[in-house]
């Protein structure tokens, strides 16, 4: 797609305020695909009275009607998930099957999941002699991630459109173009002026001056948890509301008897998934002392398959590249085994690194308790099951995770004592419906779902 040149504001694209721009490159080659604007604080500024100007009309629309535009937008989406597919690719770095079938993918599914809540979702309720109203909480300042541009977007715009709020979105400056074709989508699914308003920039100032702004009463951050905090702060300062979905490392269990072959190749495929850049992923695989080496040797294996161009992409920039490259080096520093891939570079273009496993990782090493965001596995030895738990609740993080057991009343009883938002039991599979987001340093809130629209709302209670 060719990148807008201004911003979407009110419903139309026009004219940034300043003229600086942001490169977009594509992460397999290190070509510059376009260009779009830098935005500052006064494009900020003139996208959220767009969006409070919209805010009372869109609030006071039935559910019914918001449900429909955004189904409508749903179909756009679906109708346009070969070109979202390409433009992630070309962004991203993505593998176009992946981009095709996450990517482009799940964003229609997500978004059909609030089409219906929106329409079936009870927005109001008796408590004794009190009416209890579920209202929209106004202006949404949301700030996505680069690792999925798409879903990120369409998990906080969707929930807090069926809401009845409205909404300034400022996107990842690493693929701002998938954020424009979603700024076309609205567009062609006829929602209305003012609703949904895109501001691209960098995060320290047109970011900031999101989270800052007066006019926004809840601002919806999936990044860093460093980042995190910041926004966190600015916001409490405020009294403002916030949804973060943060950082995480997440451990995959494998139980004694659990099938080991599943539980790895499954593992791996995790871990391997979108460069390994993805926040949830099962970065930690811990296995009893008896099947250790076995589980190492099959890890090795399976990560042979995944080559570098092909069936994995590339890091979304040069600094991610070195930042994952020297984990890894701090990781055999420390003392971990490496059994498979390394820092060096597996192709002379494209931020790649190499599908990576590193053996005999312990608990307190760096690679066991900081987020890597690469395609890094550590796999850790434990000597009974109460060991694999401390293990797997020793890091700040709780986001996600995976128990593997004979079966799955045994992984359930563990899973109910892990601290974490998620847990997979034995492979399951992917709910649109469940809640996602973390415990401890991984987050405040949740997003998908019935729990995901809830973030969005305030309660009042009318007495009789």
């Amino acid at each position: 797609m060719k990148a807008h040149e201004g911003m979407y504001i009110g419903g139309r694209w026009r004219p940034a305020r300043g003229q600086d721009t942001i490169a977009v490159v594509n992460p397999a080659d290190e070509q510059v695909i376009g260009h779009v604007p830098a935005g500052t604080a006064e494009d900020v500024d003139d996208a959220v009275h767009a969006a409070r100007a919209a805010f009372p009309g869109w609030a006071a629309t039935p559910p019914a009607g918001r449900a429909a535009r955004i189904a409508a937008l749903r179909d756009v989406l679906a109708a346009r998930k070969d070109e979202i597919a390409e433009t992630v690719t070309a962004e991203l770095g993505s593998p176009p099957p992946l981009s095709q079938a996450v990517h482009a993918g799940v964003p229609v599914l997500v978004a059909g999941s609030y089409a219906e809540l929106a329409a079936s979702y009870s927005f109001e309720e008796q408590l004794g002699n009190s009416t209890v109203l579920l209202e929209p909480v106004g202006v949404v300042g949301a700030i996505t991630p680069w690792n999925y541009p798409l879903h990120q977007i369409v998990a906080k715009v969707a929930p807090a459109l069926a809401a009845g709020c409205t909404v300034v979105l400022k996107p990842a400056e690493d693929t701002p173009l998938t954020a424009q074709l979603f700024a076309e989508a609205v567009q062609e699914a006829g929602l209305p002026d003012g609703v949904f308003n895109l501001v691209t920039g960098l995060g320290p100032v047109a970011g900031q001056a999101l989270a800052e702004h007066e006019g926004v009463d809840l601002v919806s951050f999936t990044g860093s948890t460093a980042v995190g905090r910041q926004i966190g702060a600015t916001a409490g300062a405020a009294v403002k509301r916030v949804a973060l979905e943060l950082g995480g490392k997440s451990a995959n269990v494998i139980l004694p008897g659990a099938d080991l072959a599943k539980a790895v190749n499954v593992g791996v495929a995790n871990v391997m998934s979108n460069s390994g850049q993805t926040c949830s992923a099962w970065t930690r695989m811990l296995v009893d002392a008896e099947r250790y080496e076995e589980a190492v040797a099959l890890a090795a294996a399976a990560v042979a398959k995944y080559v570098p161009g092909k069936r994995v992409g590339p890091l979304v920039n040069a600094k991610q590249q070195a930042r994952v490259r020297g984990y890894i080096e701090k990781g055999v520093a420390e003392g971990a085994r490496l059994v498979a891939g390394g820092p060096d570079a597996p192709k002379e273009r494209g931020y790649y690194v190499s599908p990576t496993v590193l053996a005999d990782v312990t608990p307190e090493m760096t690679v066991a308790q900081e987020e890597i965001f690469g395609p890094v596995l550590c796999v850790l030895r434990y000597e009974d099951t109460e060991d694999a738990l401390r293990i797997a609740n020793g890091t700040v993080y709780g986001l996600a995770g995976a128990v593997w057991a004979a079966d799955d009343a045994e992984a359930v009883a563990f899973a109910r004592r892990m601290d974490t938002g998620q847990v997979d039991i034995n492979g399951g599979r992917f709910n649109p419906l469940a809640p996602f987001g973390g415990y401890k340093q991984s987050g405040v809130g949740r997003e998908l779902g019935p729990h995901g629209l809830a973030e969005y709302l305030q309660t009042k209670s009318l007495q009789f």
